[in-house]
């Protein structure tokens, strides 16, 4: 009986083994070639780049403020690269994955905002902001863990809401930081909505199996995230 257990639970086993290699394969085979590189590579430039710009700050409030923005945008591109370019076998735990790379996308949307609304912004319209796009990203992170299998559109229409909600500081942002610093923030904002209509649309799709619409949807936020970068360290933090 003993040896007949023993080889009943090396068969479930094996079985078990099989079946995760071959959900493994299966999601290596439709997930285009070059998923998550371009994240990835971002990820390890952030590290460096926000820790520059922690030790540009000249003021201790200067330093809170762009070390949340540098936080969050390394958590984004770190979460988002280890989501895609790793073949998660077991359903909960890529499910988790998902959600949590979703929900990264509003952190990184109140921490960009976070150091023009302290180091550039005055008084009321500044706290506003804050509180604003804080609450609001806690309110998407939360519909994302939650209602992980809502339409596309759903995400889009949360995202593009909570980012241009800059439309009210923005004249203030122009007057303060000038027209280099303005056009930055607007090209960074413009750069994030056409990477949202890529990702709701899923056009324009170049070659599915190697670089499809999520890649050129990751490459539009890497885009707007150095336009923002910039914005942040050109012309906000000079005014701390």
């Amino acid at each position: 009986m003993g040896d007949r257990a023993t080889a009943a639970k090396e068969a479930v086993g094996e079985r078990a083994t099989a079946a995760k290699e071959a959900t493994a394969e299966a999601i290596a085979a439709v997930k285009p070639k070059l998923r998550g590189v371009s994240h990835e590579w971002a990820f390890f430039l952030s590290l460096g780049f926000g820790v520059a710009l922690i030790v540009l700050a000249k003021t201790p409030k200067a330093a809170f403020a762009v070390g949340i923005y540098a936080l969050s945008l390394s958590a984004l591109f770190g979460t988002s690269a280890l989501y895609h370019r790793v073949n998660w076998t077991k359903p909960k735990a890529r499910l988790r994955m998902r959600r949590l790379d979703h929900s990264m996308i509003f952190f990184l949307i109140a921490g960009t905002y976070t150091p023009f609304a302290l180091l550039v912004l005055d008084g009321t319209l500044a706290l506003a902001i804050l509180v604003v796009v804080w609450i609001g990203a806690i309110a998407g992170a939360i519909v994302e863990m939650v209602w992980i299998n809502h339409p596309k559109w759903a995400s889009v229409l949360i995202y593009m809401s909570l980012g241009w909600v800059a439309l009210i500081a923005f004249p203030e942002l122009w007057s303060t930081m000038g027209v280099g610093g303005g056009l930055l923030v607007a090209a960074g904002g413009l750069l994030y909505t056409a990477g949202a209509v890529v990702y709701a649309t899923q056009r324009p799709d170049p070659n599915p199996a190697i670089f499809g619409y999520h890649e050129v949807f990751h490459l539009f936020v890497i885009a707007a995230a150095v336009a923002h970068f910039s914005a942040i360290a050109f012309f906000a933090l000079p005014h701390a």
